[in-house]
């Protein structure tokens, strides 16, 4: 299934907003669905030799690590887009240098067998192999954990108070909650080092990853979505008469601003016949709380006016499809 929805998401990755995002997706699943998964049950079911079962079982850690790390780039993309303040992201890549320099320290993590050494490529009970992490591996991994996921229910708590609408926020506040759990699990074995804990642990992480894929592929708009709020759309001609509106601000989160926008909206109308044809162009108003994006189709002698929240390159993606659309139905 990781396959599956790498495959989707890079060939509908215009769905999911911009590239980038697309691009970060496509890197959770692959470093999460595929290189962890993988590295962690070869670790646990195959006994090669204690060097490298030990040498895999580190490299999964390394890799789970980062797809935390990438997701949380994700989460940070709901609340805004391309806005990531140094703040947790540099302690994050602190605690991973400390976490690679502790895992090449040759007593960080113990591989003890419940049975005599079996030969070399043997399949074996995951139950009878276990990892003991020493002291300053197992407080940094748990550091680590647990600092990412209060910062996804952070993010998750912003978008619950800012979005009005259920179906929005929903899927996000569900899949942090879901997320948290093969975490928790994960702390869980760590700290008592019995391996029930990191076969519930395992399980989930595939139920979770399983969850995640189908909403990637089912829900790529939520990934537009949350981060951004369109209030207004408007097409006008050259000449300044209005082709066409669109107003989604019946409940806007900045109302306070609303009676502005006729009036923005009403010197626009006298200046845009003045720029179309010329090469210095106005293509955004900036207020308080919105931003006024303009995009001119000159061939056509109209302009794409739309207020939302933040001019960014998803904006900029969602009106040129808009614009597509429009001199695709009308010409």
């Amino acid at each position: 299934l990781s396959v599956i929805t790498i495959i989707h998401i890079i060939r509908y990755r215009k769905k999911y907003g911009t590239k980038l995002i697309a691009i970060l997706l496509a890197a959770t699943v692959l470093t999460s669905g595929i290189i962890y998964s993988t590295l962690f049950v070869f670790s646990v079911t195959f006994f090669i030799r204690y060097e490298i079962n030990i040498l895999f079982w580190k490299l999964s850690i390394i890799a789970g690590v980062i797809s935390l790390i990438i997701t949380s780039f994700v989460y940070s993309f709901f609340h805004e887009y391309k806005k990531i303040k140094p703040f947790p992201f540099l302690y994050y890549t602190f605690l991973l240098g400390t976490l690679i320099g502790a895992l090449l320290a040759p007593d960080s993590i113990e591989l003890i067998l419940s049975i005599p050494p079996p030969s070399s490529f043997s399949v074996i009970d995951p139950a009878l192999i276990n990892f003991r992490f020493n002291f300053i591996t197992g407080a940094i991994i748990i550091l680590f954990q647990s600092l990412i996921t209060s910062y996804y229910f952070y993010i998750a708590s912003l978008i619950n108070i800012r979005s009005k609408k259920k179906e929005e926020r929903l899927p996000l506040i569900l899949n942090t909650i879901i997320f948290t759990i093969p975490i928790l699990m994960n702390i869980y074995y760590i700290i008592l080092q019995q391996t029930v804990f990191r076969e519930l642990y395992i399980t989930l992480i595939w139920i979770t990853t399983f969850t995640v894929n189908i909403m990637l592929i089912k829900k790529p708009e939520i990934f537009f979505v949350l981060p951004n709020r369109i209030y207004s759309i408007n097409i006008y001609h050259k000449s300044g008469i209005l082709l066409y509106s669109l107003n989604f601000d019946k409940k806007s989160d900045n109302k306070d601003e609303s009676p502005i926008w006729g009036n923005i909206l009403i010197g626009l109308n006298h200046i845009l016949s003045e720029f179309i044809g010329k090469k210095d162009k106005i293509d955004v108003i900036q207020t308080k709380k919105t931003d006024i994006v303009v995009k001119y189709e000159m061939d056509y002698g109209y302009a794409l006016v739309v207020i939302t929240n933040k001019k960014n390159s998803i904006i900029e993606d969602l009106m040129l499809n808009f614009s597509i659309e429009f001199k695709r139905k009308y010409k």
